[in-house]
């Protein structure tokens, strides 16, 4: 037993080392030419050259601009459906709110490309196809953002409730007032997941996206980085840093608020 204990930070931080590497490599071809890069030449000189190289080979600014409306639509969205049935879950008394909750949950089950068919069938009846909307409705409604906005509005104390019910808040008072503002960390947890999720996603916007106008950066460096268009590894990997480089912005200046509000999401 002590033999491990001893181990596991040197397993750890192995674990990191594999899982961070390919990362790793792309920042590192992405300032080195081609060659450099693949034979790891340490001496190489660094440039930049590789950016202006992709930047110049895709409309990158029309898929920001997508990526960046597909990720804010997409969290509107779930903040006003996950907020109204995770308050309804969590504090309204109903008929069958177990048995319900227990139906919403089984969507954790399901995992989205078992539904592109169908999602693909109601896009087109509505008129959806090659629209940010067509790519971002059916992520609306999640049930992971129901249950953590569940478990969150569970842990306000009910004196709060009560006070605002005896000041003379409505329902939907008492949910603007008291229970949103107390759960702005797990707001904060559930927006950097969602908009990491949709801005990396690939499959089903490329399935409904047929012209630059909607699509996403994850489909418009599949184009770019086909092997029709000439494959150069350095290129590439600076158009990967260049897409991937909002995300981890965002996540290093918010980490903490983002793994406190996940522990502070446990089952109540």
């Amino acid at each position: 037993m002590n033999v491990l204990h001893r181990i596991e930070p040197f397993l750890a931080l192995l674990l990191a080392v594999i899982w961070i590497s390919p990362l790793l490599f792309a920042f590192w071809a992405a300032f080195h030419a081609s060659t450099d890069a693949v034979n790891f030449n340490l001496a190489a000189p660094w440039t930049l050259e590789n950016f202006r190289t992709a930047w110049d080979g895709a409309p990158w600014l029309r898929y920001f601009l997508n990526s960046f409306l597909l990720v804010t639509s997409v969290l509107i969205g779930q903040f006003l459906l996950t907020t109204l049935a995770g308050f309804g879950f969590a504090q309204v008394d109903f008929r069958g709110k177990d048995v319900l909750f227990v139906l919403v949950l089984l969507q954790l089950f399901i995992l989205p490309e078992v539904l592109i068919v169908e999602n693909y069938k109601v896009a087109t009846r509505l008129g959806l196809l090659d629209t940010i909307l067509g790519i971002g409705a059916p992520y609306m409604a999640s049930a992971f953002g129901i249950f953590l906005m569940r478990q969150a509005f569970k842990s306000v104390p009910k004196e709060l409730d009560e006070a605002a019910r005896i000041e003379g808040c409505s329902l939907l008072g008492v949910l603007w007032r008291v229970y949103v503002p107390a759960a702005r960390p797990t707001y904060l947890a559930y927006a950097l997941v969602s908009i990491s999720t949709h801005w990396n996603n690939f499959l089903w916007p490329l399935v409904v996206t047929n012209n630059e106008s909607s699509r996403p950066l994850t489909v418009g460096l599949s184009i770019f980085g086909a092997p029709e268009n000439g494959v150069d590894i350095s290129v590439i990997s600076a158009a990967t840093v260049m897409v991937i480089a909002p995300l981890l912005v965002l996540f290093l200046v918010f980490q903490r608020q983002f793994v406190q509000a996940f522990l502070r999401a446990g089952i109540k």
